[in-house]
């Protein structure tokens, strides 16, 4: 398809591609994860909304974390099983469908961070500051934190898309297996050195304050259990903050790829992989190990599977 419709309607998804002999196969492995992922993450939000010794603000913030993964993957992944049974000839996505896509995911990436920023002050308090934690961590204080978090994200987004969206197009192929900013403003036939300037600022600014956040959250507590000698202090922040840090050193570790990779064009095939580990991987990871990792949800979840099977 030749790239010369000047702000086509109409773009082309390049998606993923396949083998024919492994196309079925490939649709069912995304599928049964995309389920597995619904399920896990809608389930520990309605275990934590049914159960009422899991109503305190440690695992209210926490079910943010659960929605944005559930809300990220059914931006994506839906899509791209649909257009993994199309042809790569007929996998086409109107302008204002690709837009939105490109909104909702990086509204997922901005919210993965922002949302394990609040987790982290609400560790630090709880640990740092245990005599307060009550007067400081109200319901008022949880709403605000879940509203800055997404609020963050929805601003820092909607400045990117609209940079983009004011550029004429040239191209209609988008080399992805979604839409992204990236990709949306790669079919510019004008120069996108703003889109570049704010795109740079706009990443070292949620890279930069989410690991500087973390980092001197997790230096203050390490500094407090040292100095405390609290086997039972330091056993509960080992507790809580190892499974925070989990979730987010896998949530790093694959973004930065993806955007590593989206640099150089040499690398489409390693930046695609990379783009299905930032969705499926912490999608499915991130329940497991708060299911495994945390006592109270353990226990709640065995006490209604317990109860299920003593219901004649």
């Amino acid at each position: 398809m030749e790239n010369l419709t000047i702000n086509s309607p109409f773009l082309q998804l390049e998606g993923l591609v396949v083998p024919e002999q492994t196309l079925y196969p490939t649709f069912l492995f995304f599928l049964i994860f995309y389920l597995l992922i619904m399920v896990a993450n809608i389930g520990i939000i309605l275990l934590i909304t049914m159960e009422r010794s899991l109503h305190e603000p440690m695992y209210i913030l926490f079910c943010n974390l659960p929605f944005n993964d559930a809300f990220g993957n059914s931006v994506i992944v839906p899509r791209l099983l649909g257009d993994l049974l199309r042809p790569k000839s007929e996998r086409y996505i109107s302008y204002t469908d690709c837009v939105a896509q490109a909104f909702g995911f990086h509204i997922y990436l901005v919210a993965s961070h922002t949302v394990l920023m609040v987790m982290a002050f609400d560790r630090y308090v709880a640990i740092c500051n245990p005599l307060h934690y009550t007067t400081v961590m109200t319901t008022k204080m949880v709403a605000k934190l879940t509203a800055s978090a997404w609020g963050v994200a929805l601003v820092c987004v909607s400045i990117l898309l609209a940079l983009t969206i004011r550029l004429n197009r040239c191209g209609t192929l988008i080399e992805n297996l979604f839409c992204d900013n990236a990709s949306l403003f790669k079919l510019s036939c004008e120069n996108p050195y703003i889109n570049n300037v704010y795109g740079l600022i706009y990443t070292a600014a949620v890279l930069g304050s989410s690991i500087g956040c973390i980092a001197l959250t997790y230096a203050k507590i390490t500094a407090v259990c040292i100095n405390r000698k609290n086997k039972t202090l330091n056993s509960k922040a080992l507790k809580t903050c190892s499974t925070h840090l989990t979730v987010y050193v896998i949530m790093c570790t694959s973004a930065l790829t993806m955007i590593i990779l989206h640099r150089f064009s040499g690398y489409e095939d390693y930046r695609k992989g990379a783009a299905l580990l930032f969705h499926v991987g912490p999608g499915i990871l991130n329940p497991v190990i708060y299911a495994l990792q945390t006592t109270e949800i353990r226990h709640a979840l065995l006490k209604i599977l317990c109860s299920k099977k003593m219901i004649p």
